[in-house]
């Protein structure tokens, strides 16, 4: 049991896990069991849940992105039969990032519909004051939702990107070419050079290469969703306090003033 863990390596396993360790490498470097290591883990990503909304309240943000990457549960959507859980296939992690600071004060893991956008938004707006503009793709949900939740404190425009097909067997696993972008100002006239999810999507590398389980074209994936939100919540507890961006040499908290000084990585474990 984790209980029983000298500290020193449960900070270790955290510490292979943020870097991007499956369970079983962390198992093999550590000697120790792979249930020790996920129910170490889960615990840890409980807390820094806990972490994330006790300190992610109140902020002032000029400029948020959001966006969604997908990854899976179980096994892929399409291989999903009726008598499987309810939560295997497709799952989808929604995450609002600051484009000043870098700092991500929501995040959701969920299915990509209406009801899990309404919450990420809902939940987002209980944790930003002031105005802001937002930027999101054309997700069709996201509109309604920011009107519902923002109460007219927003200005928010959307990016719209088409990609070309490409029928080059040779190439089928790199992302197909852009062919057009269009910037569409939808109410509070946002600044148009200022409609962008570059910053947010560059955050969907961060997280494949942070998180095993995102990792394309492996068998990393999560076999259940507890552990899927548990290493979400571990990912952006250790990015927001622990982890120097590079934009600023900070930690996205210290640049948005949420902490005073960087995070060690023992301050995100529990401290039973």
């Amino acid at each position: 049991m984790a209980n029983y863990m000298k500290r020193e390596r449960q900070i270790q396993i955290v510490r292979m896990a943020v870097e991007g360790n499956s369970i079983r490498s962390i198992e093999r470097m550590t000697s120790s069991h792979r249930d020790t290591v996920m129910r170490h883990l889960v615990r840890v990503g409980n807390h820094c849940q806990e972490i994330m909304d006790e300190h992610m309240r109140g902020l002032r943000c000029q400029y948020l992105q959001l966006d969604e990457i997908w990854c899976y549960v179980g096994k892929k959507q399409k291989r999903v039969w009726p008598d499987d859980p309810g939560e295997y296939g497709d799952a989808y992690t929604f995450v609002a990032l600051d484009q000043d600071t870098k700092l991500v004060p929501a995040f959701l893991v969920g299915k990509r519909d209406d009801g899990h956008t309404y919450e990420f938004v809902s939940d987002l707006a209980n944790r930003i004051d002031g105005p802001v503009q937002i930027s999101t793709d054309g997700w069709a949900a996201y509109p309604g939702a920011i009107m519902d939740h923002f109460n007219g404190r927003s200005a928010y425009g959307q990016i719209i990107k088409s990609f070309g097909a490409s029928g080059d067997q040779h190439h089928r696993y790199s992302p197909a070419g852009l062919a057009g972008v269009r910037r569409i100002g939808l109410w509070g006239f946002p600044r148009a050079r200022y409609v962008s999810t570059s910053h947010v999507e560059r955050q969907n590398l961060t997280m494949r290469m942070s998180m095993k389980r995102f990792a394309r074209l492996s068998n990393g994936f999560s076999k259940k969703l507890a552990n899927l939100k548990a290493a979400v919540a571990l990912h952006f507890a250790h990015y927001n306090f622990c982890r120097r961006h590079s934009a600023h040499d900070l930690t996205p908290a210290v640049a948005a003033s949420v902490a005073g000084e960087q995070w060690p990585i023992d301050r995100l474990l529990p401290d039973w």
